[in-house]
């Protein structure tokens, strides 16, 4: 595969991401793109004569050829979509770019990865849960994705640095400049751990229109895409938009109804956009995580100072022996299953049972 002709292939005008995969099917290689003649192309499903011509008359190459030279000296990776390394979730994303540029030492694909994204003026609320979240997530071995905008994004990648957390930032521009440039220590700091990635080459300005391009990435990349603050209008909402598009996890804190820094999240919220979380242990409920126990981290113990009732205490004791279904418990416990949901639901809300799928419980 020539990584010249997959670069040069992104140059070409009128060529989107689809258009490009359609190509790529049936030329079979970026190479064959550029050595068909006129009459193959036109006979590409969806190819008309603008693109074609596109094609043929194109100085991609040249332009190509400059971009190799940079990220060769430079250590940056090219992606192409059809490459191993290439992030398996955002391939799944029907207009997931063909091309992207990584410099850094994060696993793209890794086997936790989620998006933290939300308003450019983050409040100490927001700052705060950036932090709880990135404390509590750290044994999980997690990847997490965000802008490296001012605001929640900068805060979720300083926390993540702190906290010794790969994390990588998905740009608006090329990999020969950083906006905005005070994140530069930043960055520097994420390219050892984690990395930066874009799909846009060298000499592209931070434009307006390239944000949302790459919200589309952001929330592409991960399992769950999490809004922590957000204002109705703004790249946030639009990242969560894209990720229920995708049929991806949204989830967001919940604010105060005259906060305007919340109102995003409210909104996603009441309209059953995202799931609320108030917390990281609700995010690791929700995505899965809880029957796996990290490294370092150890179980917590039910603490049986606790001024539990009769029943409350019987269920705890049954569920030392394992994980039982409500059925189960009932049967052992001979008590109806009505008078049983009661105190079930208050061990879940004293964080001291879990539910799992099928109405089954468990210790936490």
């Amino acid at each position: 595969m020539s990584t010249l002709h997959q670069i040069a292939l992104t140059f070409i005008k009128s060529i989107g991401p689809i258009t490009a995969k359609n190509l790529l099917a049936y030329c079979g290689s970026a190479e064959n793109v550029f050595s068909a003649s006129k009459k193959q192309l036109l006979q590409i499903p969806g190819v008309g004569n603008k693109t074609v011509d596109a094609i043929l008359s194109t100085n991609a190459l040249s332009r190509a050829a400059q971009e190799l030279a940079f990220v060769e000296k430079h250590g940056i990776d090219v992606l192409f979509f059809s490459d191993e390394q290439y992030p398996r979730r955002l391939k799944n994303c029907y207009d997931a770019p063909i091309l992207l540029y990584f410099k850094g030492q994060a696993d793209l694909n890794q086997k936790r990865i989620i998006s933290i994204v939300g308003t450019r003026n983050a409040t100490d609320y927001g700052k705060n849960l950036c932090r709880q979240l990135c404390e509590v997530l750290a044994p999980y071995h997690v990847l997490i994705v965000s802008g490296l905008a001012y605001g929640i994004d900068v805060t979720t990648h300083k926390e993540c640095i702190a906290n010794n957390i790969a994390t990588v930032g998905v740009l608006g521009h090329g990999l020969d400049r950083l906006y905005p440039q005070v994140h530069k220590s930043v960055s520097q700091k994420m390219v050892l751990n984690g990395g930066l990635l874009s799909e846009f080459p060298i000499l592209t300005n931070p434009d307006r229109q390239n944000f949302p391009q790459r919200n589309r990435i952001i929330a592409g990349l991960a399992d769950a895409t999490i809004v922590v603050e957000a204002s109705i209008k703004g790249g946030a909402l639009i990242t969560a938009e894209i990720a229920n598009s995708y049929n991806k996890d949204v989830y967001a804190f919940p604010g105060r109804t005259n906060d305007v820094f919340s109102e995003g999240c409210n909104f996603l919220i009441k309209t059953n956009r995202a799931g609320l979380i108030n917390n990281a242990q609700d995010l690791i409920y929700y995505l899965g995580w809880y029957d796996e126990v990290p490294e370092n981290k150890k179980p917590v113990q039910v603490n049986l100072q606790l001024n539990l009732t009769a029943n409350e205490q019987k269920v705890i004791d049954v569920l030392k022996n394992g994980q039982l279904s409500i059925d189960e418990i009932a049967i052992s416990m001979n008590i109806p299953q009505s008078k049983l949901a009661i105190v079930i639901l208050t061990l879940e809300m004293q964080g001291l049972i879990i539910s799992l799928p099928g109405k089954v419980y468990k210790l936490v």
